[in-house]
């Protein structure tokens, strides 16, 4: 029961720190950010937990396709809710997300059929992601004029979306095996209540843009997972989640440095 309780904290914190974040910072930032390892992270964890280190460490290769069929999720709820984009909020959200999550099982089911080892699955997800940058590069950048006053029922609302998800699909992962476990490690416990949150509060605009920005901060999921699936049988848990931790965040540091650099050269520039 303890567990449990660990596991609806936790989601229900690193959701609601998120989705304030894209209100606050904005979708941009909000959505490179979704890349760093917050709900894999939080599932391996608990799977680790529950089943293991080793099952865990096995569980980490195939969180890696894992998140190509996540990419394939995202873009399926860009294109459903684009499609749908004049129809009311209580049509599109729910089709727009049947379909990701359709796509997303798909995906997976063809993924559990490959014998992948963590060169060839961070090699296929390495495609997917220069891919997914290149379906999503006409995507506008949108900002969030006007937020929401944050009330109660809001966050009673997002809290329980986050820790429904994560109990169910954490729950379920213990059950089916390591493959299977680790591509429902990938699917998007945090960033997907997020959505749902965006989408339900502001519409599409913002919503695109998060999906745009996040396969730019996947890198940080990659080496999460693939330090993981070393850090977990050689350091236990514990310390193979901090280890993990600390070499996503020193790509996610490098890479936002690259982009500041890159928008200050190009202001410069302009100016």
């Amino acid at each position: 029961m303890g567990l449990f309780f660990a596991k609806l904290a936790v989601s229900i914190i690193v959701v609601l720190g998120l989705s304030m974040l894209a209100e606050r910072a904005g979708p941009r930032v909000a959505g490179v950010l979704s890349g760093y390892p917050l709900g894999t992270a939080i599932l391996l964890f608990f799977i680790a937990i529950e089943q293991g280190v080793h099952f865990a460490g096995e569980s980490a290769v195939y969180a890696l396709p894992g998140l190509i069929a996540t990419l394939a999720f995202l873009y399926a709820y860009y294109v459903v809710s684009r499609l749908l984009c004049r129809q009311a909020l209580v049509i599109q959200v729910p089709l727009s997300s049947l379909a990701s999550f359709l796509v997303f099982v798909f995906v997976s089911w063809l993924s559990q059929m490959v014998s992948f080892t963590v060169l060839s699955a961070s090699l296929a997800l390495i495609v997917a992601m220069v891919v997914a940058i290149f379906l999503f590069r006409s995507i506008e950048n949108v900002g969030i004029s006007q937020r929401l006053r944050i009330t109660r029922k809001i966050v009673a609302v997002r809290a329980a979306t986050a820790a429904l998800i994560v109990v169910a699909i954490s729950g379920a992962a213990a059950v089916i095996g390591p493959r299977w476990s680790g591509l429902f490690a990938g699917f998007p416990v945090t960033l997907f209540p997020m959505i749902l949150i965006l989408h339900c509060s502001y519409g599409i605009g913002p919503v695109h843009t998060v999906i745009r920005n996040f396969p730019r901060g996947m890198g940080a999921l990659l080496i999460y997972i693939v330090s993981v699936s070393y850090t977990y049988p050689l350091f236990g848990v514990g310390v193979g989640t901090l280890l993990a931790f600390a070499a996503a965040t020193l790509y996610l540091a490098g890479y936002s440095s690259v982009v500041w650099w890159r928008s200050k050269a190009i202001a410069r520039a302009g100016g």
